[in-house]
Formats: C-alpha cells, structure tokens, sequence
C-alpha cells in the first residue's frame, strides 16, 4: 500500500526526532544511535530500519507489552518477535535497556542478558549480538529470525499455542493464559509466500491474540519497492479476514497506542497494522533510500544524524542518565507486577487442579509424564506386514493418549499420512465446528508456513508434529533449518518415502529428500525398516527433546520381521545395529534402512542357506549411529570386513561412508517412473534378486 501521508524524510531544522525533550523521546533516540553506532564498528549491517522503528518499537516495549525483564521465562509473556531479523540491533537496544536477565541452562540469573560491551562486539565472533537474532544464543529473543517471513510463521503458531493452553487450562476464575503475540515484520516479510500462508491461516483461524506490526518503509536492497511490489498489502490482510488499521507516521507514538488498544480489543481477528515509516529517519542523505538498508550510514552521516536528534555527535553508544530506570519504571514495573499476580494465580491453581498443574510443569519444564510410552504396541511377526506410515499412526496414537500437549497436523493429507489424533476435536474456532482444545491441526496445502507454525508451537514447550509427504519436505526446507538451528523437539512425519510411491510418478517420488534431511546439522532423520523399528523411532523422539526428527515411512507394507529370529528392535535408539549374524566371520555385510531392509533379511537367508556368513545391519539413523563411540561402530561395521552392500531406494549420496570403495550401493541413480510399486522395484534393481547377486560379488 502506498503512503497516503508519507513521513518527513529528517528531523526538522533545531527540532529532536519526535518533537519533545521527553524521556520517552531520549529513549527512542537511545536505541536509534545505539544501532547506528554498532553497525557502523562492526561494518556491517542493517541501520535505517532499526532507526525508522525505533518509535514503534519503544512504544510497544515501554507502554504495551506484558513482560517481566526479571524473569524472561514467564509462561504468560506477550511475546515479541522481530521477524524482519535483519533490524537486530533493534531489539539488542530494547533487550539492554529493558535490562532482561540472564538465562543460562533454563534458570534466570541476576546477570544482565546483555550489556553496553555486548553491543559493541555486534556481529563479531562468539558474542551475544549475532547479524540476525537467535532463540537460546541471546536471552530475549523468542524465536531466530532473518529469513524473511519465517517470524511472521513462528508467531502465527505461538499464537495458537496460547489459544490452545488457555482452552486446556484456563478455568473459572484462573485465567492463566491471555496473552498476546506482537510481530514486526517489514516489506520483505510481505513478498515472502510463507506470510500469506501463514496470515491465511490465522484469519481462518480467528486468532484475536496476534497482532502483525508492518514497517511499510517501501525500501529494499535494490531501491523503492515500487520495482516489485505495487499492491495494496492492506486489502489483502482484510480479505484473509485480518483487521487492518493504519498508522499514518512511526513517530506518532500517542496514535500508536490508541491501535495497539484496537487491536488488543479485537478478539475475534487477528490485527494488522500497517506503519508508515521512513527509512534511517533522521539522517540528512540517507533516509529513505536504499544506502540506508544494508549497509553503515558512515562517520560522517552519523554525525549529522546525531546532530539533528540534537545527540553529542562525538559520543558512541551513549546511553544517557535516567534512560535505564525510565525503562524499569515502565515496562519493567508493570511486567513484575503482572508476573507476581500469575505466580500468585498458579499457586492457587495448583492446589484446585493438581493434575492439571503438573501437566504445565511437564510444559515448562520440557519433562514427559510418568509411563507416557506404556501404550506403545510391540508387533507381531507377519510376511505380509503393514506400511510403516500405518505403523506410525497406530504408536502416534498410542503415545498422544499419555502425552496431552502432543498435536499436530498434516498438509491436507492426515488420511495419508495416518497423523489423525483418534477421539481429539480439531484446533478451530467454534464456528467451524472445533475446539482451541483441539489436538489435530489443520494447515491446508501450506507445507511452508505448516513448518513455521509448529516451530512457534514448539517454542511454547508443546510437542508438535506435522505431516506430508517426503518429497514436499522441499517446501519446508526453511523451517526445519530453523528447528535443528534452535534445536526444537519438532516431529516430522514423512510419508511415501520412496519410488514405492507408484503410480504418482517422479514427481512425488523422493530421491534427494533423505540426503538433505541427513545434511543438516542438528537433524535426525530415521527410516524404520518394519512396525517394531517404527515403534522404537517413536520411542526414541519423545524422549529426545534437543532438536527436531524427521520420520520417513512406506506408503507399501513391510513384513513384520521375527525379533524371535532377528534381534530386537530397540537397536534403532543407536541408529544402526547387528538384526541378523553368522557364527563365523562375515563375508559380507548387507546394510538397508526402510522398505528395502526385508531385501537385505532375503539375501542373508539365501547366503545363510548356501553357507556363505553374512551379516544384515539396519540402519535407520545414520545421525544417531555416527553419535555412537568407535567401538560400538566398528563392533556394527568392523573394519577388516570390506565385503559389503547398501540397499536404499534413495539417492547413493553418501553411502560410500559405510560401503567403502569395495563395497556396492543399491541405490536412485535418476528419476523414478508412474507405475506400480513392484514394477518400479524391479525396474530399478531392488529385488531380492539383485540384492543377492550383489552380496555374491562381495563375499568373493
């Protein structure tokens, strides 16, 4: 939308930014000079939208926003998340002089979460003010932003973690929860498709609770946004069903409070406030221009800036007398006074509903209740067996039974991906016909912003898990980044993982998929070879709470192997182990993970039955088989035997690591094809036939 009443582009002549000597002006002066002297040391960055905000941003903090600095760890906090994370000097400068506290190892400490010193060393190796902001590295930030609209994604599922606590655990007269989620978000934000899946979503969703704040400063890295984005932003937010309202000037701080009351008393729509911003407000060559997006202003443009705010133009990081407890007299009374009230509140809570309150504790404190995996069922043998996707839903509902803030969805396709929560309403509004106590999830065909949603999920201390199929988990490459970056106990069911898949053709056949799963950092991938892997997998990421799990899962049975026989599933918790041996010295050395492990049992019988010794290991998790110690690995995998052979119907990338050389891989080397299943498999070499012709070459 384009500005009606655009803001002046500098300070007026002799006047200070904002027109008033008050405290609240000195203030928001602080934070834009604190920001432009720390980009400026570090020589990089991003100064004039921290600058231009710098209004907006005070206002919220100082007059609006329900936070306790004391105790950053208060479960009914508003939250902030600044999704144009590019500005992060922004809310360094608010984090310091809100004088936040220190977590470390989930305990508030007295220690200031960052101080002058740390804004001095942004951007700069091992300090607490990286180039965009990251949850668990700096006390404060409650999500890692800088992808532009992942923010905006996270605070939609924040937003329906509130609705969902407060549906669970609000009771007459305790209403623990009822805060808001307040998201900054910028232009960028706004180009990003995962902001409009994820605002859709929230205005089907009638979340009251969020509120999207949007810096409409029509500058970009490559100029005016008038090269790429023309349409009216507003109207959009109002066809989602988002109430839009307009601040005409960030300056206006008197008429950016009467919207936050608008918004705040809106209960039934999300809110949408479009801001009128200039860039690097203030500066007498660079406001409103690209110069002023992602690069430092320059000694000299500083100086004039400073001069203009009526600032000591020879100071850096100046934070004047009297900003620090005019800060503590705002925000910082009024977020202890609400704490101690909510402390107060749960107190008495906990003695009416006992039950109820040590399920928050579990919450809060990232604990599992006591027997939550007594459910999960152990699988018979059976030649026929049953899809692991179908496995998954059975354990899924299994331990959803005993584990309450389990929940979660699928893209539109809980039918396929048996992610259905069985007896559970859906999260809806009444007047869809669900429930904010709903457990089952609905994000649409919206696999990107369904990635984002439930890293803001997580965020809250609930254990969500999203759906799809396998090859889709492209769409949502981002936000599983982000989850293993913030490492957040996030579940991924992927489904159809493999040209089992069928008639649907190369198009939804994944080959790629498993090998960037297995490249991020911090990921876990698992893909159970039968039901009793996959209920061991489910075991295993329940009880994991440090990072995220992708599961991919058969669309296809697979035979229920014999634990009589083989050894016992519960070897998946190490990512790889012996499922069958000889009495003598393996020859070769069969290695599979999913679907294609009955392959590996075939041709070991086959082997067995003509005396030649082999070995099959299942190897569902490289991950968690590379976190073993050498000798457990050698112990699976022993060095001296080089004869082996890796089945997956994946790419080969990187099975070389554990085939050596010598060794043979089983493996996608393209594209698949549109037909049935067992036509595919014998196309492409995956057939007891070949496994076995395979192992014969190696055992020689």
């Amino acid at each position: 939308m384009r500005a009606l009443f655009p803001t002046p582009l500098r300070a007026p002549d002799g006047a200070e930014a904002g027109g008033t000597a008050s405290l609240d002006n000195l203030c928001i002066n602080t934070i834009r000079t604190l920001s432009m002297d720390a980009v400026q040391k570090a020589n990089s960055g991003h100064p004039g939208t921290a600058m231009a905000l710098a209004p907006v941003a005070y206002t919220l903090w100082q007059d609006v926003l329900n936070y306790d600095p004391a105790d950053p760890l208060w479960p009914n906090r508003d939250r902030f998340v600044l999704s144009i994370g590019h500005a992060s000097m922004l809310i360094y400068s608010l984090i310091y002089l809100a004088g936040v506290r220190q977590v470390k190892q989930g305990k508030v400490t007295n220690a200031p979460a960052l101080t002058v010193e740390d804004l001095e060393q942004f951007r700069q190796l091992d300090s607490k003010t990286p180039g965009h902001p990251e949850y668990g590295h700096t006390t404060g930030v409650e999500t890692t932003t800088g992808p532009l609209g992942q923010g905006c994604g996270n605070s939609v599922g924040m937003a329906m973690a509130e609705k969902w606590l407060a549906a669970r655990y609000n009771k007459p007269g305790f209403e623990l929860f009822n805060h808001h989620v307040y998201t900054l978000c910028g232009d960028g934000d706004m180009m990003e498709g995962i902001s409009s899946e994820a605002a859709s979503t929230a205005g089907h969703l009638k979340l009251g609770n969020l509120i999207w704040m949007y810096d409409a400063n029509r500058i970009s890295i490559e100029g005016s946004t008038d090269i790429a984005l023309t349409e009216n932003v507003g109207e959009r937010f109002a066809a989602y069903g988002w109430q839009v309202l307009e601040l005409k000037d960030a300056n206006d701080t008197a008429a950016l409070k009467d919207l936050l009351a608008k918004a705040k008393a809106e209960t039934t729509r999300p809110t949408f406030i479009l801001i009128h911003s200039v860039i690097a407000w203030g500066a007498p060559h660079k406001a409103g221009t690209a110069a002023a997006h992602g690069e430092p202003l320059g000694v000299e443009e500083i100086r004039e800036t400073k001069k203009a705010y009526g600032w000591p133009e020879d100071k850096s990081f100046y934070v004047p007398d009297g900003v620090l407890p005019h800060m503590q007299q705002g925000l910082g009374a009024r977020g202890a006074t609400a704490r101690a009230a909510w402390e107060k509140l749960f107190a008495a809570y906990r003695k009416d509903y006992p039950e109820l309150a040590a399920e928050l504790d579990g919450i809060f404190g990232g604990t599992l209740p006591e027997g939550w995996d007594a459910d999960i069922p152990t699988y018979e043998a059976s030649e026929k067996g049953v899809a692991s996707r179908a496995s998954s839903g059975e354990v899924l509902n299994a331990v959803a039974g005993r584990l309450p803030w389990l929940l979660g969805g699928s893209a539109d396709l809980a039918p396929s991906t048996k992610t259905l929560l069985k007896g559970e309403q859906s999260f809806q509004p009444k007047e869809w016909n669900g429930s904010y106590a709903g457990r089952n999830l609905h994000f649409g065909v919206r696999e990107h912003a369904m990635g984002a949603i439930v890293n803001g999920m997580a965020l809250y201390g609930l254990r969500p898990f999203c759906a799809g199929f396998l090859i889709f988990s492209d769409y949502m490459k981002a936000p599983i980044r982000l989850a293993s970056l913030m490492q957040q106990p996030v579940t991924y069911v992927f489904t159809h993982d493999s040209i089992g898949v069928g008639e649907d053709g190369p198009t939804h056949q994944p080959i790629e998929q498993l090998v960037q799963l297995r490249a991020t950092p911090g990921m876990t991938t698992i893909r159970p070879g039968d039901a009793n892997e996959v209920a061991e997998a489910w075991r295993f990421l329940i009880a994991k709470q440090d990072g995220p799990v992708a599961l991919a899962l058969s669309r296809q049975n697979l035979p229920t192997l014999d634990r009589s026989r083989y050894a016992p599933a519960s070897g998946v918790a190490k990512g790889a182990y012996v499922l069958a041996d000889s009495k003598e010295t393996p020859k070769v050395i069969l290695i599979a993970s999913g679907s294609e492990l009955s392959l590996a049992v075939s041709a070991y019988e086959a082997l067995s039955k003509d005396g030649i010794p082999a070995r099959v290991v299942s190897m569902p998790s490289w991950e968690l088989f590379e976190a073993q110690p050498q000798s457990y690995r050698d112990s699976v995998l022993p060095p001296s035997i080089t004869g082996r052979v890796a089945i997956e119907a994946a790419s080969p990338i990187g099975w070389d690591r554990y085939t050596g050389f010598r060794g043979e891989i089983i493996a996608m080397h393209g594209f698949g094809a549109s037909a049935p299943a067992g036509k595919l498999m014998a196309k492409f070499g995956f057939t007891p036939e070949a496994v076995l012709e395979a192992a014969r070459r190696q055992a020689r």
